[in-house]
């Protein structure tokens, strides 16, 4: 297949995949006579693998990781749910950061008199160092 036909197969963006190579994600095509990349469906299942692991927020090195793990069957499981279950607790350590940002910008517009710039509590509030 020509890059192309990945990235519709896949759901990858051609300039992702090309990125993916270059940071060794995915291993270098085999190449066509006339230079152009020829993946396998291998790839293609590795690029879904990668989105997949993208959409869950997975970091590049995390993804590695898991694709490392995904290559030995006669592996347990034991390292696998390590890498999610540290990637659970850093997704709910941001859901709690972005409620307590959420609930400060909110009672900063509360505050707001809608009067003049210069007694802005919002701007105001962006202006003083943080607590």
């Amino acid at each position: 297949m020509k890059i192309g036909e990945v990235a519709a197969a896949s759901g990858c963006h051609l300039e992702t995949i090309r990125y993916y190579e270059r940071i060794g994600l995915l291993p270098p095509p085999a190449r066509t006579s006339g230079g152009y990349r020829a993946y396998a469906k291998a790839d293609v299942e590795r690029l879904r693998f990668v989105t997949r692991g993208r959409g869950l927020g997975f970091s590049l090195e995390e993804i590695r990781s898991l694709l490392q793990l995904a290559g030995h069957d006669d592996l347990s499981c034991a390292e696998v749910d390590r890498v999610a279950h540290a990637h659970l607790r850093d997704i709910r350590t941001r859901i709690a950061d972005l409620q307590r940002m959420a609930g400060e910008l909110e009672r900063v517009i509360d505050g707001c008199g809608r009067g003049r710039r210069g007694q802005c509590t919002i701007l105001s509030t962006l202006r003083r160092a943080s607590a």
